[in-house]
């Protein structure tokens, strides 16, 4: 059962902008972090960005300045703007969010589908 949404990945050329959405679907509830993480093939996955219910965000160094994270509550949604995107922030991005899950017990950290970055020098 799909529980996460992820859409806005693709291949821009380094300096350009890409908008990552992720919406959860209506089985998902009581959503508390929301966050992206980047996985690139031999290397550590990382938290690129996170945003708490009371919209608390913290960022990943190699990111600050360049990306935005934001939610809409009524609407489950995460979003990551990316801007002077680089070659080095290629990957593999998945929206990962703290929260409940209908029929299922406990909150627990649920990941999405992931969407690929590419980006061109």
């Amino acid at each position: 059962q799909v529980q996460l949404v992820e859409s806005g990945g693709g291949l821009v050329q380094a300096g350009g902008s890409l908008r990552l959405s992720c919406a959860a679907t209506e089985n998902i509830y009581d959503i508390n972090v929301m966050g992206w993480y980047r996985v690139v093939p031999g290397r550590q996955r990382e938290l690129v960005a996170r945003i708490t219910s009371d919209d608390n965000i913290s960022y990943a160094d190699s990111v600050k300045g360049r990306f935005t994270i934001s939610r809409d509550n009524a609407k489950k949604m995460v979003s990551l703007q990316m801007n002077s995107l680089k070659p080095e922030d290629a990957a593999v991005y998945y929206c990962v969010v703290d929260a409940w899950e209908r029929g299922t017990f406990g909150r627990r950290e649920i990941w999405g589908q992931g969407t690929l970055v590419t980006v061109s020098s």
